[in-house]
């Protein structure tokens, strides 16, 4: 594979350097300003302006997103056999066209299927985009250009979040439709980024005397038990996503005495420190060992972050609000360390010749997180209150310390894959 991007040495700061790196990014920042827009004001526009009913909106999302999860991963081999440049592309344009036809929905039917092709389109992209920025960056350079594109991902969700604030202030028909227009002008604009930069080929597998393309009767992401583990860890790992918008917001109402408008200030915190701090952080993770040691003490973090907030709970309010901030703290150092961690990870013990696939499949872990995470945070965090907490904290720390024998069996895995590959392949000698 072709690296047209030259290596470079890591950028200490927010802006990946010019070429393909930036590109990317402002790819990036183009439709996550759109999705912020989006995601705070898409709930009240299906609920009050479309007139579905708040149990069928969320019983659409959620079949959606399993659709959408399960859709990834062939989507992420259509990226390997067809280029993932071309495919993002083509991912990018469905995907503006399934937010436009939202525009147009007026019945619970025809939002499922439009809900449908939107969570399928964007799961796509995920995978494609991984495989096309796996083909025009160095190994080597994947995780610190990743906590780049995080950090943009953040600034455009927190812009894109203001707009759609705007729109609900106003609250009308003609704000929203434009919040979604929005959207769908993001994602355009994310094809033609994408559409600039330099195509990627193939992989070619070397066999025996000759090359050729990927072999298409080894076993798929199923059936690699190794990284399928590594995926259901880093998948446990993703419960905390919901936390912030969902776990930590229930557990300040209905636990503490605290302000309901730390919430939003707990989300800024999360979101600047994203911002500063990711690329920083991301800095220190170089290969697996690095990799798996920034999981494993993610883990512990996790877990204190777990203990904080439970402490929370009958505290006086301003004590209350202290120790959030303090819990805030330690869970967003945690999700720093996990993330640089895991994306390390999922590159790294991917097939080079099936890196869309396997993207695909590993990024299956969020949306299983986002749609599992809140059944299983309501019933721990405002059900079972301080041991909820515990044994939440304890499930990850458990997941990160499992990733270092998993990580190893699946790079075991690779080398030995490798290694059948390079044998010759020997013709048996026709005898006359």
């Amino acid at each position: 594979m072709t690296n047209p991007a030259a290596p470079s040495k890591p950028s200490s700061s927010l802006v990946p350097p010019a070429g393909p790196r930036r590109v990317l990014a402002l790819a990036q920042l183009g439709n996550s300003v759109g999705d912020g827009a989006y995601y705070v004001t898409s709930a009240l526009y299906f609920t009050h302006v479309v007139g579905l009913a708040p149990a069928r909106v969320g019983l659409g999302l959620t079949v959606a997103w399993a659709i959408g999860s399960l859709v990834g991963v062939p989507l992420g081999g259509l990226a390997d056999r067809r280029g993932p440049r071309g495919t993002a592309v083509l991912l990018a344009l469905a995907t503006a066209a399934a937010v436009a036809s939202f525009l147009v929905v007026r019945g619970f039917v025809p939002f499922v299927l439009a809900a449908c092709a939107y969570a399928s389109a964007q799961s796509g992209l995920a995978a494609a985009r991984q495989a096309l920025l796996a083909g025009l960056v160095p190994a080597g350079e994947r995780t610190g250009l990743l906590a780049h594109l995080q950090s943009t991902l953040n600034a455009g969700l927190a812009v894109g979040a203001g707009l759609g604030g705007l729109a609900l202030h106003a609250g009308t028909r003609a704000a929203y439709l434009g919040v979604f227009a929005l959207d769908a002008v993001s994602f355009l604009l994310c094809a033609a980024l994408l559409l600039r930069l330099p195509p990627v080929p193939q992989v070619a597998v070397r066999r025996g005397h000759g090359v050729a393309l990927r072999d298409r009767g080894r076993p798929g992401v199923l059936r690699d038990r190794p990284y399928v583990l590594v995926t259901f860890l880093n998948t446990v790992l993703l419960l905390r996503m919901p936390l912030l918008s969902l776990g930590i917001p229930l557990w300040i109402t209905e636990r503490t005495e605290a302000p309901a408008w730390l919430v939003s200030a707990l989300f800024v915190l999360n979101t600047g420190a994203v911002m500063v701090f990711q690329v920083r952080m991301a800095r220190g993770v170089t290969g697996l060992a690095s990799a798996t040691r920034a999981i494993r003490r993610s883990g512990l973090v996790m877990l204190a972050s777990c203990a904080v907030f439970a402490l929370s709970s009958g505290a006086s309010p301003w004590a209350a609000a202290g120790i959030l901030v303090a819990g805030a703290v330690l869970q967003v150092v945690a999700e720093m360390q996990q993330s640089a961690g895991s994306w390390h990870l999922a590159f790294d013990l991917a097939p080079a010749d099936r890196m869309g696939e396997y993207q695909g499949f590993f990024g299956t872990g969020v949306t299983v997180a986002r749609t599992m995470g809140p059944l299983v945070l309501t019933a721990l965090l405002v059900g079972w209150g301080t041991p909820g907490w515990l044994l939440l904290g304890g499930l990850m720390a458990g997941a990160a310390y499992g990733m270092g024998p998993a990580a190893k069996w699946a790079a075991t895995r690779g080398a030995t894959a490798q290694a059948q590959d390079a044998v010759p392949v020997t013709r048996p000698v026709p005898v006359s």
